[in-house]
């Protein structure tokens, strides 16, 4: 624990570093840099507590598709011995509630300001620090900005005509507030990928009537969310070493061994038991890279994925014409998705499917929705499941300006690009977690990579008493042709996804993460630190004075 009273390191500075976001990210880097480091450390975040996107996302059914043995932080020996968990997956209330338990325990809160948004980020150039401005009226300075935003935290809601005139409730699943009644009501949920996903399951249950705006039929395969008795719980906890050590060199890192047998060599009677198997077992990123390892980068393996998926849908969904509109027409390559009984929810009285691609939505009313065939759905509530304007969006939001006054709209206006998930040219100093061109993956080992990467980094700079570090624009243009590339290798790309940013309209397709996997994302970064930042400018206001 640092002393009650820090003084900071940084001179003509308020604080050494300014973090903004009380997610994953924005706290393990108070931990880092204040706890460890001793440095002076200012936290802002809008929301009234810690928790980041799951202090949003209070919605029904909201819950990790990552195991609960790995969604959590593995800096903690304590931490992970105290770890408590029911079932397979955690709820957003049992995720919340640990976040709480890691801020409590290392005494987090006092670092941040809550309630108060952070409205511009400027780089000063005479004095080498960040001027960071909240909606409060208040400035500080400091010499590092280190931004958990979140990947998923900047909500999209489509505009649509009328949507004023409607009388009943309009909510959002990113931004859900507390009370929300939805039993016995006429609940129209538009949207149907993760998200959407889960909140339709948690809803159909309950509502008096259940309508379902879809525009892309999905990929779902059941979640698996069974009960863990003790003996398995205990077993986790007590191989935890190993478990990070393979987490950490996986590909998606969710706790898994990643197939290595091809689906495109095997014979269809191995791939119909490999893929039943994976079904009945559960979890959408254990069906594709758990059961064979090409699904994502061979066409003859995604159509055997794919196929198999919709022949369950035929199987389950009663009624031929529902059915044949729940079936994906494209290919099996979006983010995977897993649900509790999803295609079965469509065999309920109280549920109807609205397929808003061959009869679109034309306008809100003031009792519901009228598609353009004239047909109207009556709601009392509408919720919006339709994500978020995806890793660049609260970057390109914010007024945040780097050397000269350039803003990151423009240097981003042809799509993000950035410089190892964390950097970007002329703007020295700024370290993104989670930022674009970062790892695919389940995200809080990834977000403890890139805070550790990070903090090693500003540890490096105070020891050698270095004022601002900023990446090549060579390096950077390197790492994002490497991230294309790498993406173009996959089948990704060839879907509508908001993985490319196709969810936004007017948004340019480009690539966000680097799909290589977390273990050749750590080796990247760490030669990068260890070869001794060679693809870095350090103080280059000095150099050029």
């Amino acid at each position: 624990m640092t002393k009650s009273v820090e003084t900071t390191k940084t001179k003509g500075a308020d604080f050494d570093a300014v973090v903004i976001g009380a997610g994953f990210g924005g706290l393990y880097s108070v931990y880092k840099l204040r706890n460890e480091q001793g440095l002076n450390v200012k936290a802002f975040d809008r929301a009234g507590d810690v928790g980041g996107t799951w202090y949003w996302n209070r919605y029904p059914g909201a819950l990790s598709d990552t195991e609960s043995f790995v969604y959590r932080y593995s800096f903690s020996g304590e931490l992970l011995q105290k770890g408590r968990w029911k079932t397979r997956y955690l709820t957003q209330p049992e995720i919340l509630a640990y976040m709480n338990e890691v801020a409590d325990t290392y005494d987090l809160r006092r670092s941040f300001q809550f309630n108060t948004r952070v409205t511009a980020t400027h780089f000063n150039d005479e004095t080498g620090l960040w001027h960071v401005t909240t909606d409060k009226g208040e400035t500080v300075t400091a010499k590092y900005l280190i931004t958990g935003l979140g990947l998923l935290s900047a909500t999209n809601t489509p505009k649509y005509k009328g949507i004023d005139s409607f009388k009943g409730q309009m909510l959002h699943t990113g931004n859900w507030p507390e009370g929300v009644e939805l039993k016995g009501k006429r609940v129209g949920v538009i949207g149907t990928g993760s998200t959407g996903v889960q909140v339709i399951t948690a809803t159909a249950p309950i509502a008096g009537h259940l309508t379902v705006f879809q525009r892309s039929p999905q990929y779902v395969v059941p979640i698996g969310n069974t009960p863990q008795d003790e003996a398995t719980i205990a077993q986790q906890k007590a191989n935890y070493d190993d478990i990070w050590k393979q987490v950490k060199s996986s590909v998606v890192a969710f706790g898994f061994e990643e197939s290595t047998v091809p689906a495109e060599t095997a014979s269809p009677e191995e791939r119909e038991r490999v893929f039943e198997a994976a079904w009945q077992r559960g979890g959408g990123f254990y069906f594709m890279f758990g059961t064979f390892c090409d699904i994502a980068t061979s066409q003859i393996a995604n159509d055997a994925a794919a196929d198999f998926i919709k022949k369950k849908i035929k199987e389950i969904v009663k009624d031929p014409a529902t059915a044949k509109a729940l079936t994906p027409r494209d290919i099996y390559a979006k983010r995977p998705l897993c649900g509790n009984n999803y295609y079965e929810v469509y065999n309920r009285p109280n549920v109807t499917l609205a397929d808003v691609k061959a009869d679109p939505i034309a306008e809100f009313t003031a009792t519901g929705i009228r598609l353009e065939s004239g047909a109207e759905h009556e709601l009392d509530v509408v919720i919006f499941a339709t994500g978020f304007d995806a890793v660049d969006g609260n970057y390109v939001k914010m007024d945040m300006r780097g050397r000269g006054g350039v803003t990151m709209r423009d240097k981003w206006k042809d799509g993000p690009l950035g410089y190892l998930g964390m950097m970007e040219t002329d703007f020295p100093n700024l370290f993104m977690i989670l930022g674009p061109n970062g790892p695919f993956t389940n995200l809080p080992p990834s977000i403890e990579t890139q805070v550790e990467w990070i903090a090693d980094t500003i540890e490096m700079m105070e020891g050698k008493g270095l004022k601002t570090i900023e990446p090549t624009e060579a390096a950077r243009d390197e790492w994002v042709t490497l991230c294309r590339t790498i993406a173009d290798m996959t089948l990704f790309p060839k879907a509508e996804s908001w993985i490319f940013g196709a969810n936004i309209p007017g948004k340019k397709n480009a690539v966000m993460f680097y799909m290589a996997g977390i273990g050749n994302y750590r080796n990247a970064i760490n030669a990068v630190k260890d070869g001794g930042y060679q693809t870095m400018i350090f103080d280059r206001e000095m150099a050029s004075a």
